[in-house]
């Protein structure tokens, strides 16, 4: 994340104008799938095995899977980037953002292989037909927001039926028992919030005793399931020291803006006990973006209210 500032003071008010950009590109390794050996099988009851670690290069991603798995049917592609998407069309089994999987993967002998079906009309999309019966497959972290995930629930193909991930769901794709035969397809990949921090420029109100800091208002746009977050540091000198600090008067709090219906200035005051007699600031802001529709709120002003 890059945020692009640019600020003035007026009187005892401080503004700050910019933006945030997400989507910065990351270099990755070849697979995310574990190679301990229970942790990277699917199971069909024709193919038997499915293996999601072999090939090494099956990657788990908060917009799509990438890479092949190898079965006793030759390989399992999870995208066209594989074959040729400008010949075949743009297929690919995708994530939501937040685990839950959609779209669909392809074997050259059994055909398509769907992640996701309902028997819900008004939900239906290419990614998740129309079906008689309601499944997808998800990724879902062990522990909140930490590695490692597992895979669940049934992926569906029209010649062999059902491809179980995990040993610990029976029905529909037979009944697995995990003490006995366990499986799994298990990543490091979690989904989880993205998270950007930035810390301002040094700001001088000018007044040599020290100001009194009243209230911090937030212009832009904070979409639900994403906030904003943010701490200030006072000095009476303008080297510092610089602690960054929240309504309770530690570095451990922040204070929150979060959605409101139609609102586009978040406000909140300020505590005058840790906010006062400082003539020199700075702050941090820390932004939550939403793991389910991958959005992030925006910042076009920051105004930092403050007396004599």
């Amino acid at each position: 994340m890059v945020f692009l500032v640019s600020a003035a003071i007026f009187g005892g008010v401080f503004l700050l104008m910019g933006w945030w950009q997400t989507d910065v590109p990351v270099a990755r390794a070849a697979t995310n799938i574990q190679a301990t050996i229970t942790d990277h099988w699917a199971w069909n009851d024709i193919l038997g095995w499915i293996n999601f670690y072999e090939t090494g290069d099956v990657w788990v991603g908060s917009k799509r899977l990438t890479g092949h798995a190898s079965s006793s049917a030759s390989d399992i592609v999870l995208n066209c980037d594989l074959i040729s998407c400008s010949t075949v069309g743009d297929w690919r089994v995708k994530n939501r953002g937040d685990g839950l999987l959609s779209g669909w993967a392809w074997n050259d002998l059994i055909g398509w292989i769907s992640f996701c079906g309902t028997t819900n009309a008004a939900s239906s999309s290419s990614d998740c037909p129309l079906t008689a019966f309601d499944y997808q497959v998800n990724v879902t972290e062990l522990v909140s927001e930490q590695p490692p995930s597992d895979f669940h629930e049934f992926a569906w193909n029209d010649v062999v039926g059902w491809i179980a991930f995990n040993c610990d769901k029976g029905g529909m794709g037979g009944a697995y028992i995990c003490d006995s035969s366990p499986f799994r397809v298990r990543t490091d990949w979690y989904p989880t919030s993205t998270y950007g921090s930035v810390e301002s420029a040094i700001f001088d109100t000018g007044i040599q005793g020290g100001a009194q800091f009243n209230s911090v208002s937030v212009k832009g746009y904070v979409p639900a399931g994403t906030a904003i977050f943010f701490q200030l540091a006072g000095s009476n000198s303008s080297s510092g020291p610089w602690t960054f600090i929240g309504p309770d008067g530690t570095s451990n709090t922040y204070y929150s803006f979060t959605y409101e219906i139609k609102s586009r200035t978040y406000y909140t005051p300020l505590d005058y006990r840790y906010h006062n007699n400082y003539r020199f600031f700075r702050y941090k802001l820390r932004l939550k973006s939403d793991k389910t529709q991958m959005i992030t709120p925006r910042v076009d002003d920051i105004i930092i209210n403050w007396s004599p």
